[in-house]
């Protein structure tokens, strides 16, 4: 069995890797942390990977062949493993129960107690748009050894978007094992606002990564972001989601932007087939959309996984690009305790972190669905951030058309 067929069966943490660097790791003594520094991780064009990263076959028989864990892959595990082990995390995160919830939809349930008592409580947040405060928690303040490296990429790599160093630090609440934040440069104080070069980082960290369960999210204020300081989380789950899959409709005549109708929510699928000009122009029409969302008050989700082209496809769908999907939702501020989940970005994909052995227990396809439809907008705030994010797709395919145009 290869490593990654095992790490989609296991935590790619729990395997070995080949790589003999030790730089990111910390030093025995906790006393020469401060003098380690931020360890860079470099890439390079050829490690944004684009081909084989596949789910393993199921059916007896089947050769299964995909490449090893990646650098990428390598550096994080071993990095974040350590911080584990040294109690750097609010609670030790074993193995998770989790459960696929029957029903059509394929909802991947976990439980994870801890994360519900032991992670810090949200800022007091009242407006999508609301400024950085530095006197609020941010990631000036976290402790020495969070930050696992700066992740950037070689000098003269294409890509017309400015790309900012990106510290790769633990979440010390984490969903599940691998769960890191992804954060431009703190000092800068951004608030919690999706910028193009951050988004960027994010969908090349999906593939840098050759486990097909690595994706990447971002969660607006009012979105159930619990810091107003830019970040986006990145972690590792071993199982399908249904948005790698779900059929969509094109909402323009370009197939430029797309509606997933299927469950658990209907939302706007952007779509890459690898990296280049193609992905710059999905980076950047995500971001108008996102800045439409937050100019208007509308919170929002955002989800990067590795997963089929748009049109009919299915579950199972071979994972030939990436998916950048959006939902727009209702502002939701404080500490929700009531349901078996809180509403954001990985439980619109598909993946529920439950609070409670009760709840998880007794959770059914329905309630969950329940839950999140709840979290949606009315049907015709809907229809009408809709029509706003078609009328921008139109307006950016007029503008691109003009520019092609002036460069004749």
């Amino acid at each position: 069995m290869s490593d990654l067929t095992q790490a989609c069966k296991v935590h790619p943490m729990a395997l070995p890797c080949d790589s003999n660097e030790t730089s990111y790791l910390l030093p025995a003594n906790s006393e020469d942390w401060e003098g380690h520094g931020t360890p860079d991780f470099v890439y390079r064009q050829e490690e944004l990977l684009l081909e084989g990263i596949q789910w393993p076959r199921r059916a007896p028989g089947l050769p299964d062949a995909p490449p090893p864990l990646s650098r990428f892959d390598c550096v994080l595990c071993s990095a974040w493993r350590q911080r584990m082990e040294l109690g750097l995390f609010r609670y030790h995160l074993g193995e998770l129960q989790t459960q696929t919830l029957p029903g059509a939809v394929g909802f991947v349930a976990q439980l994870n107690v801890e994360r519900g008592v032991q992670r810090r409580r949200p800022q007091n947040i009242r407006s999508v748009r609301q400024a950085f405060d530095p006197e609020q928690f941010n990631f000036n303040k976290i402790r020495t050894g969070e930050v696992l490296f700066r992740l950037h990429r070689e000098p003269g790599l294409p890509g017309a978007l400015q790309q900012e160093d990106i510290l790769v630090m633990i979440n010390v609440s984490p969903l599940e094992w691998g769960h890191v934040l992804l954060v431009p440069e703190p000092a800068l104080g951004l608030p919690q606002r999706l910028l193009p070069g951050a988004l960027q980082a994010g969908v090349e960290a999906v593939l840098l990564s050759s486990h097909p369960g690595f994706r990447v999210g971002f969660n607006s204020l009012g979105g159930l972001a619990s810091v107003n300081h830019l970040h986006l989380h990145g972690y590792y789950l071993a199982h399908r989601l249904p948005v790698e899959g779900a059929p969509s409709k094109p909402l323009d005549p370009g197939g430029r932007l797309h509606l997933l109708q299927a469950l658990p929510a209907p939302g706007f699928l952007f779509y890459a087939s690898g990296p280049g000009p193609e992905l710059e122009a999905l980076i950047s029409r995500v971001c108008r959309a996102t800045d439409y969302l937050t100019d208007h008050e509308i919170a929002h989700n955002l989800f990067v996984t590795r997963g089929a082209p748009p049109g009919k496809t299915s579950p199972s769908s071979a994972l030939t690009g990436v998916r950048v999907i959006l939902w727009a939702r209702k502002s939701s501020f404080g500490i929700k305790e009531g349901g078996a989940f809180n509403v954001a970005l990985c439980e619109l994909a598909g993946h529920l972190p439950v609070k409670t052995s009760q709840d998880f227990s007794s959770l059914t396809e329905a309630a969950a669905l329940a839950l999140i439809q709840d979290c949606l907008l009315p049907p015709a705030q809907a229809e009408e951030v809709q029509a706003a994010l078609v009328a921008l797709t139109a307006q950016e395919e007029q503008e691109s058309f003009q520019k092609y145009l002036f460069s004749y």
